[in-house]
């Protein structure tokens, strides 16, 4: 007999055939047999020949499968299963014949092909039809139970069941109505969820974009609050230069007065001349503008206005104004190129600046507190008086007068002017 592999239709393992098994015993063996052909003998019914012997290592060559289920389960299919192999090309009439006849009783249906199985497969395949056989019994005896049961139920039974049948059909009747109920409440509950969550997402959206502006805040808090810190330190810094600035003398640090011998300096620049101390001109005429500058200043302090005279304070080109005389001007400077003391305009101006600064005493005496100066003016004749000298009066003109004499009287107007600057400090520098 020629020599098939099989396969497991379960596990697609090869199979070891029962070589005791004849061909004539299984049908479906026999025609597996025929559709592979028979062996050929020699006439003589002599040993196989050398192709025959070598079929036996062509197991791989032919064998039948067909396939199997992926799951586990019994489900097998027996519709056809393929053959594969070598046909021997030394077949009689006969074999030709009964393969195709056995083909055609395996096509029509006729004769069914039994698919081989392992022996696991095999014992697996006998348990499940246990317990399918083991439920099977156990529902025909309580069928028979039930029809034993049946015959022996009395009509008041029966009737009983039968309410009771009516009575659990209203209750399915009224739990499918909860249960369609329920059905509508979950879809509303569904569809609530669903608002919900896209409401939440629209949260979710708002919550970012505040935290965004919260950010965008606090970074501009964080901006302002240091720019406050900045401008509170400069306020403090400004508020300490205010608090001593208010304690600075502000006359005193703009004009200072002082004695330098014989001489008397505003500014830096010394007012008047001496034969032994010879001041250029120039430098008086600055003086003298400081001067006027310094009496400009206090008059507006204290709120006057000078009636007879316009004071104009240009350095050392200052000059007066005449307010009576045809708008004239008073030249407060002098070059020195010609001789000075003879120059009536220089001394009509320091005249008119006495006149303007006598002005000032009087207003400034007419007050409570009224200002008290050491030397007494005289503007008519344009004199210094000092009591405690010898002479008495100096002269503010320069005709007819000394260096000495008129460095004198303008000495004495320089202190008068000092004695105010203390008195307008006393009086204005904490308003």
């Amino acid at each position: 007999m020629s020599h098939f592999c099989f396969l497991c239709q379960r596990c697609s393992q090869a199979l070891k055939l029962n070589h005791s098994v004849e061909p004539s015993e299984e049908p479906g063996a026999s025609m597996l047999i025929s559709a592979q052909g028979e062996t050929r003998e020699t006439p003589e019914g002599g040993p196989p020949s050398k192709e025959e012997a070598n079929f036996e290592n062509l197991q791989d060559g032919a064998f039948c499968r067909t396939p199997h289920p992926s799951s586990g389960g019994m489900s097998w299919d027996y519709s056809s299963f393929t053959l594969l192999g070598r046909l021997e090309p030394w077949r009689s009439l006969n074999s030709i014949q009964k393969t195709i006849r056995d083909s055609s009783d395996i096509l029509s249906g006729e004769t069914e092909v039994d698919h081989p199985l392992c022996v696991d497969c095999t014992d697996y395949l006998l348990e499940v039809l246990d317990v399918e056989l083991a439920i099977t019994e156990s529902d025909v005896q309580n069928y028979k139970r039930c029809l034993e049961t049946r015959k022996w139920v009395s009509g008041d039974d029966r009737e009983m069941l039968q309410e009771k049948l009516k009575g659990l059909e209203l209750e399915e009747a009224r739990l499918l109505q909860e249960v369609a109920e329920v059905e509508k409440n979950q879809e509303r509950v569904a569809a609530d969820l669903e608002a919900a969550q896209a409401e939440t997402k629209m949260l979710e959206q708002q919550e970012k974009q505040y935290w965004k502006d919260y950010s965008q805040l606090k970074w501009q808090q964080l901006e302002l609050n240091e720019e406050l810190s900045s401008v509170e330190m400069r306020l403090q810094y400004a508020q300490l230069q205010c608090n001593q600035l208010e304690k600075t003398d502000v006359f005193n640090a703009t004009f200072e007065i002082w004695q330098d011998g014989p001489l008397t300096v505003i500014n830096n620049f010394r007012l008047g001349r001496l034969p032994t101390v010879p001041v250029c001109w120039n430098e008086i005429s600055a003086a003298w503008g400081q001067t006027a500058l310094l009496l400009l200043a206090l008059a507006n302090t204290i709120g006057l206005e000078f009636q007879r005279y316009h004071l104009i304070p240009c350095g050392n080109h200052s000059y007066l104004r005449s307010l009576i005389d045809d708008c004239a001007e008073l030249p407060l400077f002098s070059s020195g190129k010609q001789n000075v003391f003879l120059h009536n305009k220089f001394d009509q101006a320091m005249m008119a600046f006495l006149d303007c600064m006598q002005q000032f005493k009087e207003a400034a005496e007419s007050g409570e507190s009224g200002l008290c100066l050491p030397y007494k003016i005289h503007v008519k004749k344009g004199l210094m008086e000092d009591p405690g000298s010898s002479s008495g009066f100096y002269s503010i003109r320069t005709h007819l007068n000394t260096e000495e004499d008129w460095t004198k009287a303008l000495k004495l107007m320089l202190i008068n002017f000092k004695c105010s600057l203390t008195w307008v400090s006393l009086r204005y520098g904490r308003k």
